[in-house]
C-alpha cells in the first residue's frame, strides 16, 4: 500500500495501548465500536475505489484504523485528501499525532475537524467528494441523509453500518425491510449492499454483525417539487405501514378523499401501500398534492 507498511496499521494491541494511554473507554452513547482488524480496514479502503483528487469525508475515525489505509489510497491514486470529522475531543486531538507517528509521509493529506457530523454544515478545505466511514449504529441513517443534503459535492460513498441497517438502507420497493431510510436515500443516490463485516473485528464486540453500503449520487426525480415535499409524503406513507396509501396519506392531504385525488392524478392506485412505491412515485404524489 502506497506510503504505508503493514506494520504501520493499527491492530488490537496498538488500539488497546492507545486507549490505555488516553485513559479512554468506548462510549456507548456515542456508538463507539472500533475496528481492530487491519485486513478489514484495508479491504474497505480499497473497495471505496477512490479517484485522483478525491476528498474523502470520514465520519467517526476514532483511533484512525480506517484513516490510515484511506490516506494511503488517497496517496496511491494521486492528489487525494482525507477530512476526518470526530465528535470525541480526545480522539480528534490524537488522530493527527497517530498519523504523523505511523505514516509521516501521509500526514499532510489529513485534516481533522472536531464536530458532530449530524450537525456540521461547513467543512474546511476543498469540498468532499466521497464518504467512507464506519458509522455509529445509532445515528447512521440520519448522518448519511444530512451529509448528502448538505454537501452536494459528494458523488459516492461506502459506509459500514449495522447489518440490519445496511439491509434497510439498500432495500428495493416491495422488500419487507423497504421503508423511510431506503426511500429517502433513493432521492439522492443509487444504493446497494456491498458486503458483510463480522462482529469479531470490533472492540468492544457488538451484539450484531455489520454490513457495507455503497452509493452513487445521481440527480433526483424531475418532478418539479423539492426534497422536503417529497420526504413529507414518504413520512406519511410509512407512518402506518399496514394502511393503504389512501388512508395513510389522509393527514398529509387533508382528507382521505383528497389523498385519493392526488394519488389518481399521479397515476397511482390508492389501494397500494407505501412499500410498493419507488422514489419517482413518491415525487409524483408530492407534485400532485
Amino acid at each position: 500500500m502506497a506510503g504505508l507498511a503493514a506494520s504501520d496499521l493499527l491492530g488490537p494491541t496498538e488500539i488497546r495501548e492507545l486507549a490505555a494511554r488516553l485513559d479512554l473507554q468506548p462510549a456507548k452513547h456515542l456508538g463507539q465500536n472500533f475496528v481492530v482488524d487491519a485486513g478489514t480496514v484495508t479491504r474497505i479502503a480499497a473497495q471505496a475505489r477512490l479517484l485522483p483528487g478525491d476528498v474523502v469525508l470520514e465520519v467517526g475515525p476514532g483511533f484512525g484504523s480506517l484513516t490510515l489505509p484511506l490516506l494511503a489510497e488517497a496517496d496511491r491514486v494521486g492528489d487525494g485528501q482525507v477530512l476526518a470529522v470526530e465528535i470525541d475531543p480526545v480522539l480528534a486531538a490524537e488522530l493527527p499525532v497517530t498519523v504523523a507517528t505511523r505514516a509521516p509521509g501521509l500526514a499532510p493529506r489529513l485534516t481533522v475537524l472536531r464536530a458532530d457530523a449530524a450537525r456540521v454544515t461547513e467543512l474546511p478545505g476543498d469540498p468532499p467528494t466521497a464518504l467512507v466511514a464506519n458509522l455509529p449504529y445509532n445515528v447512521a441513517v440520519p448522518v448519511v441523509l444530512h451529509l448528502l443534503a448538505t454537501f452536494g459535492s459528494l458523488r459516492r460513498g461506502l459506509v459500514m453500518v449495522q447489518a440490519e441497517v445496511a439491509d434497510r438502507m439498500s432495500a428495493a420497493p416491495g422488500s419487507r425491510v423497504y421503508g423511510i431510510p431506503s426511500a429517502k436515500l433513493a432521492w439522492f443516490a443509487d444504493v446497494r449492499r456491498a458486503g458483510s463485516v463480522p462482529r469479531g473485528v470490533f472492540w468492544p464486540v457488538p451484539r450484531v454483525d455489520s454490513g457495507l453500503v455503497a452509493f452513487t449520487v445521481r440527480e433526483p426525480p424531475a418532478s418539479g417539487v423539492g426534497r422536503d415535499q417529497v420526504f413529507a409524503v414518504i413520512d406519511a406513507a410509512f407512518s402506518q405501514r399496514r394502511k393503504t396509501l389512501r388512508a395513510a396519506l389522509a393527514g398529509w392531504a387533508g382528507s382521505a378523499a383528497r389523498a385519493e385525488q392526488a394519488l389518481r392524478a399521479a397515476g397511482i392506485d390508492p389501494g397500494l401501500r407505501g412499500e410498493a412505491l419507488g422514489i419517482e412515485e413518491f415525487a409524483r404524489i408530492a407534485a400532485a398534492g
